[in-house]
């Protein structure tokens, strides 16, 4: 946890766009246990401050300054962070599901223990960004690059993943079950530690490359009426 100075702490309140631009204002500020929920907080600069148990439905980050941002265990569900500037952000056992983050800029932004159902990262941009233990069922991330990476407990069961690259990449304990794999990139992906399940015979093509295990081909081949003797 960074050292705030008290002065610059604020617990339990519920604050609309006037009280953060003020505080704004006054350097960085950490929050605790606040409700910011369907307030209008675009386009300020609010980089380094810190976001803990604070409840955000609904509210607006429209092109927000949030680089080097923390939060922690907040739930903003349908927050829009459309065009907000997240780099270096971290996030970690949130609930930001449905929120937008279109074109929103993701790079060394990393995503641990959050939820993140039906989220929607159309054009996010960035290099360096993390997910780790993260539920995207239902989520929009078309185009992301994955590239290289180690992805551990991903669940994108019925994700988007249209033209995804996911070359060279490690998934380990992650779903892709029925998720949109259209034009996606898996040459060199070790897919030994994901779930396949509920592939089509059209999707095969897109794995051309991949590491995958005897049983997930035997589980691939008797799904398509195969018979393995």
């Amino acid at each position: 946890m960074n050292e705030v100075s008290p002065a610059r702490t604020l617990t339990g309140q519920t604050l609309g766009r006037p009280d953060i631009a003020d505080m704004a204002s006054h350097g960085v500020h950490h929050l605790i246990d606040c409700d910011v929920g369907e307030v209008d907080l675009s386009k300020l600069d609010l980089s380094g401050w810190t976001f803990e148990r604070c409840a955000l439905r609904h509210a607006d980050l429209t092109g927000t300054k949030l680089g080097g941002t923390q939060w922690r265990g907040c739930k903003g569900p349908f927050a829009n962070f459309t065009g907000a500037d997240l780099g270096e952000a971290q996030i970690s056992a949130c609930d930001f599901n449905n929120a937008a983050f279109r074109r929103a800029n993701i790079a060394s932004t990393r995503f641990t223990s959050t939820r993140l159902t039906g989220a929607d990262f159309h054009l996010a941009k960035g290099m360096g960004f993390a997910f780790e233990e993260v539920l995207l069922v239902g989520a929009r991330l078309p185009g992301l690059s994955f590239r290289k990476e180690v992805l551990k407990r991903l669940d994108l069961a019925q994700a988007d993943l249209t033209k995804c690259d996911f070359r060279g990449a490690v998934l380990e304990g992650c779903s892709l079950r029925e998720a949109n794999l259209d034009g996606a990139q898996f040459m060199g992906a070790d897919l030994r530690g994901a779930d396949l399940g509920g592939l089509q015979l059209e999707d095969a093509r897109v794995f051309r490359g991949a590491v995958i295990s005897r049983e997930q081909a035997e589980q691939l081949l008797s799904g398509w009426g195969l018979l393995i003797r």
